[in-house]
């Protein structure tokens, strides 16, 4: 596969990777490149093979055609598997054991690792090492998936959904601890519906949809993609007003079907409004006597990239900032 500018491996290099289920392509011939020491975000509506993607690299599976490396070798390798953690949305640990004795036991599984307590107290659980499994919220079953994955000290790490039952705190707190496992150049693979964490964390994005990479690049890349700037507001307008305006691209009103053409007075509604020139757009609305408030005018956002990446039916786009 090739060799990093450093002189060895890649940390993954997948090349015209294609799993297939019969007749169902969940990945349809993509290639990745991912050096180490790499943060990497891997995004896509449900049913684009994210899960799949991270079961191959963890050797749960097999491909259908294509090449998969981790390090220069088998995903399924007994070296490999040494330096990877993996945090999922199954721990797959047994009931009948408590926090701590599970903790243990995965370290067992590696070579070297960081001391059972540090994981757990990196992980939020000293105060739960005599829970078992079955009494654990889903938040602390995600602290727990989060012990299990760094105990090993691994090299590479698979964060599937990591932070889908913690609170903004334990989010947050979560981050900084997987920021400090970066800093020491370990790579890091995570998939995420929450697009605000892979803006402000993951160097680079990989956007997977009906099995293919649709883009691969920075998030800031990505977002310069969409044209123009993001206007949210709450107005009475009418949708054809906000739609109609000179430079709106695109408009829509938050939860549910857009109101009729005609005004409905006092039935303000918070709206999103794309456009090359918010001017314009204000301008308009207070001309013709319609109500602003809220009012807030930022550059295009992640989501905003990721809607209009997804909506598309071209073919996949070219890579720009990361290694296709």
């Amino acid at each position: 596969m090739g060799e990093t500018h450093s002189g060895g491996p890649p940390a993954i290099a997948i090349s015209s990777l294609t799993k297939r289920y019969g007749d169902k392509f969940a990945l349809d011939g993509i290639s990745l490149r991912i050096t180490p020491g790499e943060v990497a975000a891997v995004l896509g509506p449900n049913g684009a093979g994210k899960t799949t993607l991270i079961e191959l690299l963890l050797g749960m599976r097999t491909p259908t055609a294509g090449t998969i490396e981790v390090f220069g070798a088998s995903p399924s390798s007994r070296a490999v598997k040494s330096r990877v953690g993996a945090m999922l949305q199954d721990t797959g640990a047994p009931d009948g054991l408590t926090v701590r004795e599970i903790v243990t036991l995965v370290s067992s599984y590696y070579p070297v690792g960081i001391p059972v307590a540090e994981a757990l107290e990196r992980a939020g659980l000293t105060e739960h090492l005599r829970k078992k499994t079955n009494e654990l919220s889903g938040g602390l079953r995600q602290r727990l998936s989060f012990a299990m994955a760094v105990v090993g000290d691994p090299d590479l790490m698979y964060l599937d959904e990591p932070t889908a039952s913690l609170d903004v705190a334990a989010r947050r707190e979560f981050w900084t601890q997987v920021q400090g496992f970066a800093g020491l150049g370990k790579t890091i693979l995570f998939s995420t519906h929450n697009l605000s964490e892979a803006d402000e964390f993951a160097q680079r994005l990989i956007l997977l949809d009906s099995g293919r990479v649709i883009q691969d690049s920075t998030p800031e890349a990505a977002k310069r993609l969409v044209a123009g700037r993001r206007v949210a507001l709450t107005t009475d307008a009418p949708l054809d007003v906000l739609s109609t305006t000179a430079g709106v691209i695109h408009a829509e009103f938050d939860g549910g079907d857009p109101p009729p053409t005609s005004a409905l007075p006092g039935k303000a509604r918070a709206a999103v409004v794309r456009c090359n020139s918010p001017e314009a757009l204000l301008r308009r609305l207070f001309t013709e006597g319609w109500s602003v408030a809220d009012l807030t005018v930022t550059e295009a956002t992640l989501e905003d990239a990721f809607l209009h990446l997804t909506d598309r039916t071209t073919k996949p786009q070219p890579s720009d900032g990361g290694t296709p």
